[in-house]
């Protein structure tokens, strides 16, 4: 592993048991575990690995390129879904590397079909409704114009027309009208694709919010992603461990440099910080390069993202920088250059998580975790 004076811990095992305890709570659903955008940050490879282990039968990812990079790493036993392509995609690749597809717009399907003929294989694709989110996905005129010719590739054997899926605007907030309202144009999409002739495998709305608070949803697969790697999609209602979740990443650094600093000292750019007393500071070699919010700098009036030093409480104090922050350690501080410092975790020992740099940045953990940098190293226990 390459030297870095930080690291991202992932642990499987906190996968695994978050996907078993996931597999419980949907009955006779399947499972898809979302391991795009590098796993959340986890690890595209070993995060699906873990998920797998844990009892997922589906994999999602959102890019082509994460597609074919796990068939590559040899898994092949689970059916996978990629979502998310512009004209040019690699499409007869990924026929070939028996990988579904999804069809958002006609032209998609016009090209999947034509990738279809060349590679000699049918392309197993599901219907991307745009439901209510308003995003990507086919509106009902949409997908009654597009389902004639979705019937005629299927009856060509280029096609075959396997899932119809959606996403929902509203899913952390279970009892806002829209959750009823989209799910009731599901149905309508869902009625229509059969009648025409589809032979539907699953049918999947249901992200992680909506399979921890909206069961009638569930369907015939759910597809969870950030509750994969234990933190709440819902933490206005209940956090992970209330969840029965666990965190599954835990970033440390070690401090570069420690030293004494008189009261009335400003620390990092623009001073937004200035010392009150004469105290210790520490410095955390890691920065908005590595995925620290800039938005977690801290001032005097406003505490900075939070992190957990020789077993005490700390933010971060002024700017964060394109590789390093300040901790004000306080006076009488004992520690050295090289100590621990543990910017979020699963928060068991009262150390600082996810969710608590995303209240303090004013954004989600989705955000916290997935932005962290390539060049931080990660470790695999579990």
């Amino acid at each position: 592993m390459t030297w870095y004076p930080a690291r991202a811990t992932v642990d499987l095992s906190a996968i695994r048991h978050n996907v078993a305890g996931l597999v419980d709570r949907v009955g006779s659903a399947q499972v898809m575990a979302v391991v795009k955008a590098d796993a959340y940050g986890h690890g595209l490879v070993p995060a699906a690995q873990a998920a797998l282990a844990g009892g997922a039968t589906w994999l999602g990812v959102a890019q082509t390129s994460e597609a074919l990079a796990l068939r590559a790493a040899g898994i092949t036993e689970p059916r996978l879904l990629t979502w998310l392509y512009a004209p040019g995609a690699p499409l007869a690749e990924l026929l070939t590397a028996d990988v579904d597809v999804s069809v958002a717009a006609a032209w998609a399907l016009e090209a999947v079909a034509e990738a279809a003929r060349s590679t000699g294989r049918t392309a197993r694709v599901h219907l991307k409704i745009d439901t209510g989110l308003g995003r990507n996905g086919l509106t009902l005129p949409m997908l009654d114009d597009l389902l004639p010719a979705a019937m005629a590739a299927q009856a060509e054997g280029t096609v075959q027309v396997v899932g119809i899926w959606s996403h929902l605007a509203f899913a952390d907030s279970p009892d806002h009208p829209t959750v009823r309202g989209q799910a009731q144009v599901f149905a309508q999409a869902v009625d229509a694709a059969q009648r025409a002739g589809a032979h539907l495998e699953v049918r999947h709305l249901a992200n992680s919010a909506a399979v921890l608070t909206t069961p009638e949803v569930h369907y015939d697969l759910v597809r969870p992603g950030l509750a994969v790697y234990g933190l709440s999609p819902i933490p206005e209602q209940a956090s992970s461990a209330e969840l029965g979740l666990v965190p599954a990443m835990t970033l440390t650094a070690r401090l570069a440099t420690v030293k004494p600093m008189p009261a009335g000292r400003g620390l990092s750019y623009a001073h937004a910080y200035t010392t009150t007393q004469d105290t210790t500071i520490g410095i955390v070699p890691l920065g908005y390069a590595d995925g620290i919010t800039r938005h977690a700098s801290g001032s005097n009036a406003r505490p900075g993202g939070p992190v957990q030093v020789g077993g005490r409480r700390l933010a971060v104090s002024g700017r964060v920088c394109m590789d390093q922050f300040v901790v004000d350690l306080g006076p009488g501080a004992t520690e050295q250059a090289g100590d621990e410092v543990v910017l979020f975790g699963t928060g068991a020992d009262g150390g600082p998580t996810a969710e608590d740099w995303a209240q303090v940045a004013g954004t989600i953990s989705y955000e916290i975790v997935t932005r962290l940098g390539a060049r931080v190293p990660r470790e695999y226990v579990g």
